[in-house]
């Protein structure tokens, strides 16, 4: 299993380079201030780097359990990041709602792009991340 310290650096690095990403291009691409939307990523930064790291813990625990290791196949890594997905989706649909001043369908609309958004950069972010940093030998 990784150590806590490539815990960190992971949960970190993943949420700086979302939000470099993603705020100029929801600012961009959906017509909401940028300002506006950086208050949400944030925001929602802030609440996924905890939730990436007990997520990230605890799905590897619940591996190491059921299958003795902690190797991701491509099926195992989508259901990681749809479920990482799911569980923010649930917490952040208020925030984007007080914020931008719309209706919860609204909200949910947009947050569905970023949870879109997130599904393909968790999935890509964190097979590069394995590759940059494999797991220690016997994970």
């Amino acid at each position: 299993m990784r150590t806590a310290r490539d815990r960190i650096r992971h949960a970190v690095s993943f949420e700086i380079i979302g939000l470099l990403i993603v705020v100029p291009l929801g600012a961009l691409g959906l017509g909401f201030h940028a300002a506006d939307l950086g208050v949400i990523a944030i925001t929602a930064s802030l609440v996924a780097t905890g939730w990436n790291y007990l997520y990230n813990l605890l799905f590897d625990r619940a591996m190491r359990r059921w299958r003795g290791t902690v190797q991701k196949t491509v099926p195992i890594r989508v259901l990681h990041a749809v479920l990482f997905e799911g569980g923010l989706l649930v917490v952040t649909l208020p925030l984007i709602a007080l914020t931008l001043g719309v209706g919860l369908w609204q909200a949910l609309l947009l947050d569905l792009a970023l949870v879109l958004f997130y599904l393909v950069y968790a999935f890509v972010f964190n097979w590069a991340y394995d590759r940059i940093f494999p797991l220690p030998e016997g994970a």
